[in-house]
C-alpha cells in the first residue's frame, strides 16, 4: 500500500487508503479480472505492476491492461522497469493473453519513449476514452 500511495501521489491521483484498499484487495485475493506482482525482493519490494484483463474480438482474445506501474525513485534508471516489460508479456502470452495495453500522459516524452523502446507502440486512428460512474 505504501508504493501505491506513492504512484497515486506522483500521479496527482486523489483517492482515499480506504478506497485503494479496496480495489487491490480482490487481486490479492485472487480475482481473474487481473494481477498485481511485486518487483524485486518480497521483504523489500522496490516496485509493482497491475495488469487487469480484458477480451477483444479484434486482437483474438483475452487482452490485457497496464493499469499502474511503478518503480521506487531511487532505483529508476537502472533498467528494471524494461526488464518486466521484456518478461512480463512473454509469461503473459504463455497464459494466452494475444495483446498488452497501456496509458500514458501524451505529454511525458519521456515516459512515451521509454514504453516505445520496449515495443509498444500508438494505435492510429484511436484514442482511450473513459466514462466514470
Amino acid at each position: 500500500m505504501p508504493m501505491v500511495s506513492a504512484f497515486h501521489e506522483e500521479m496527482g491521483i486523489t483517492q482515499t487508503d480506504e478506497a485503494r484498499e479496496a480495489a487491490l484487495m480482490p487481486l490479492l485475493e485472487g480475482s481473474p479480472h487481473g494481477v498485481a506482482y511485486l518487483i524485486g525482493p518480497a521483504r523489500a519490494p522496490i516496485g509493482y505492476i497491475v495488469i487487469t484483463f480484458g477480451w477483444s474480438l479484434e486482437l483474438g482474445g483475452m487482452e490485457g491492461f497496464v493499469d499502474e506501474f511503478y518503480i521506487r525513485a531511487g532505483v529508476r534508471g537502472r533498467g528494471i522497469g524494461a526488464e518486466v516489460l521484456h518478461s512480463l508479456p512473454t509469461a503473459l502470452s504463455k497464459a494466452g493473453l494475444k495483446a498488452l495495453h497501456l496509458e500514458v500522459r501524451k505529454s511525458d516524452a519521456r515516459v512515451v519513449a521509454f514504453y516505445k523502446r520496449q515495443k509498444f507502440a500508438l494505435r492510429d486512428d484511436y484514442v482511450l476514452m473513459t466514462r466514470r460512474f
